[in-house]
């Protein structure tokens, strides 16, 4: 296993690319599963979750192929199966996106429970409801999911929270179902709206992506097409927070302000100045963090759960004391004890972190609990004195196409070292 070894004390300067995002195209890889033709999908992130993604399809009989650097062909008109193995499923928590297409594709499914970051609960019952309001007969017994739709009929379903896996999986079931489905109390990511643009672009009548309400008109047969993969926010986020870190000045192609909205205008108030435009995001650092209100994660619109581990690391050396509330997870706090090896003083008491800015960090062996947590402990590195060593980096791997190439194009001195 590759360690990540970070030299800090410089500052940042120099620009990047941002990859395609991590949580747009394993929905949509779920989505080609609907498709009678070839999908091509341009700014495809080479990450695991996407490289598991591609086994579970070929798995069913699909044929996936990588055309060049960021384009992923996949053809799923030769789908011959509708089980995915234990072993697949436990790759990632986001494999059970795949449940509500090979239900639409198929009229039945065999899953195991999917495993994933260990963030603490994150049970699928809303998916499994949603579902079972369509038609779907499910038995859970002995953790494998055995399901069985010979109909889906469209019906309003209300989600009691908005889950952004159970708008995604009812969205891709709604396709193959009788009728107009409305998903009301959806999640309304960025996210989202890309899975609504794919499926349109394939031949779908999906609308509302992006509110609380989403409707989608079953039964149409949809087509191949091209289409390209939003850009990553929570990537764009980590490497706003780097230079917020570091200092310096960075600028992000492909980034979109509008995405993450709440995380720059945090860094604006720890005093970075941000200017956004069509091309990217430019962010320029001179001075330690100032004191920033205190930070809620919340469903989006709201502050980012994914990003609140990477903006605490920003922060380590603010001048004042940062509040952090997590209400998504509760393991959202996994990375304070690796944080604290570097020098960070930081308090947790329940879902809330007090991080008390120290004037100066220290490099040390760290490890990833997480895959956000491994990005913060990257950007903390960047702010310490000498060399950070970081240790199970294959969860960063699960998002990050390679932090290490990123971070140097930046300017930061960061390289995998094989042990």
């Amino acid at each position: 296993m590759s360690q990540l070894i970070v030299k800090g004390g410089s500052r940042l300067e120099g620009e990047a690319g941002i990859q395609g995002a991590k949580n747009s195209v394993l929905p949509i890889l779920a989505a080609t599963l609907l498709t009678a033709g070839q999908v091509e999908l341009r700014g495809c992130p080479r990450l695991r979750d996407v490289d598991a993604s591609v086994r579970i399809l070929k798995g069913l009989g699909c044929t996936a192929r990588w055309e060049g650097e960021d384009t992923l062909a996949v053809d799923a008109r030769s789908l011959s199966g509708c089980a995915v193995s234990e072993a697949l499923m436990r790759e990632m928590r986001s494999s059970a996106i795949f449940l509500g297409a090979i239900l639409a594709r198929c009229g039945q499914a065999e899953l195991s429970y999917p495993g994933g970051c260990e963030l603490g609960p994150r049970p699928i019952d809303l998916h499994l409801s949603g579902l079972r309001a369509l038609g779907a007969e499910i038995d859970d017994a002995g953790g494998v999911l055995h399901c069985k739709a010979p109909r889906l009929q469209g019906r309003k379903i209300v989600l009691s929270l908005p889950s952004v896996g159970a708008t995604e999986n009812l969205m891709l079931a709604a396709c193959g179902a009788s009728g107009v489905t409305t998903i009301a109390g959806a999640a309304q990511e960025p996210e989202i709206v890309d899975l609504q643009d794919f499926l349109t672009a394939c031949g779908a009548n999906v609308t509302g992506a992006g509110t609380s309400t989403v409707s989608v008109e079953g039964g149409r047969p949809l087509h191949g097409c091209t289409y390209t993969i939003m850009p990553d926010r929570i990537v764009a986020a980590t490497y706003l927070c780097a230079a917020a870190s570091a200092g310096g000045e960075v600028f992000l192609r492909r980034a979109r302000e509008e995405h993450l909205s709440t995380v720059t205008a945090v860094l604006r108030e720890a005093g970075c100045s941000i200017r956004a435009g069509e091309e990217g995001i430019a962010c320029t650092s001179r001075e330690r963090p100032a004191v920033v209100r205190p930070v809620r994660t919340a469903p989006y619109p709201g502050f980012p759960t994914d990003a609140q581990a990477i903006l605490m690391a920003a922060l380590l050396k603010c001048r004042g004391a940062a509040v952090f509330e997590e209400n998504m997870f509760e393991n959202r706090y996994r990375h304070v004890g690796e944080l604290g090896r570097m020098g960070a003083k930081i308090q947790v008491s329940g879902r809330t972190a007090v991080v008390t800015g120290v004037e100066r960090l220290h490099g040390a062996t760290v490890r990833c609990t997480d895959l956000r947590g491994g990005a913060a402990l990257c950007v903390a590195a960047l702010a310490a004195e000498g060399e950070t060593e970081i240790s199970e980096t294959s969860h960063i791997a699960r998002g990050y196409e390679d932090i290490a190439r990123d971070l140097r194009a930046l300017g930061a001195e960061a390289f995998w070292r094989e042990h």
